[in-house]
């Protein structure tokens, strides 16, 4: 059963409290722990998994939309792609600490299901696919506002540009430049990192980002926006 502490999480830390919780528990419940325990009157998560495989993209979709203007249709799909499979979608799974909540057969728990990115990924689809029945899309854009709009932000997905490399070629088309990025601080929980950008040994510009990566593209973003 999904635990007191991680209902009280979901409202403390996204401010997602259910109005019926059976909704939630479905949400978390595999086929395989049902079938062991037809008498609790618990369903599976697959029907709620279909409906949120629908809201996410369509979530998703609308905010790539609004928010990357100056990308063309073919890259906007390739993004799209990049966030809603399977690695996508278990990662943030994993970083709401779902996997602790799920409930499993005692088979699939033996297997090691619990870690499973392809269930990870099912029981992300199948939350917010149980937040949109209790509470709408609203809700469902405001969860993914703290947890995978961000992310997008940062570029951690973008498979189909390389600030850096841009940044580097604009700037060196009249010759050498210097061009360094430095870690001026770093958290762990959550992961935070963020980097200076200096051009010539003068700051240009900063960014931040849930890794070292991620957060020297945002640094690169934010250099070219300059120039742009």
């Amino acid at each position: 059963m999904v635990s007191t502490k991680f209902i009280k999480k979901l409202d403390t830390k996204y401010g997602v409290k259910f109005h019926n919780e059976k909704l939630l528990e479905e949400a978390f419940t595999h086929s395989s722990y049902s079938n062991e325990h037809p008498h609790d009157g618990i369903r599976d998560y697959e029907k709620l998994e279909f409906l949120g495989d629908a809201v996410l993209e369509l979530a998703v979709s609308d905010y790539l939309y609004r928010h990357f203007t100056k990308l063309n249709e073919g890259q906007l799909t390739c993004l799209r792609s990049n966030i809603v499979d399977t690695a996508g979608f278990s990662k943030f799974a994993f970083q709401c600490g779902f996997q602790n909540e799920i409930n499993l057969g005692h088979g699939e728990e033996k297997a090691g299901a619990r870690s499973r990115k392809t269930l990870l990924e099912d029981v992300f689809e199948a939350f917010n696919g149980a937040l949109f029945l209790d509470q709408g899309m609203n809700s469902v854009q405001h969860f993914l506002h703290l947890t995978v709009y961000p992310q997008i932000d940062e570029g951690e997905f973008d498979a189909s540009r390389d600030y850096k490399t841009d940044l580097q070629e604009f700037l060196q088309q009249g010759g050498p430049v210097a061009i360094e990025y430095n870690v001026v601080s770093e958290s762990q929980l959550p992961s935070k990192f963020v980097v200076e950008l200096k051009i010539n040994h003068k700051v240009e510009s900063k960014g931040e980002g849930h890794n070292k990566k991620a957060a020297e593209q945002q640094a690169a973003k934010a250099a070219l926006d300059k120039f742009d």
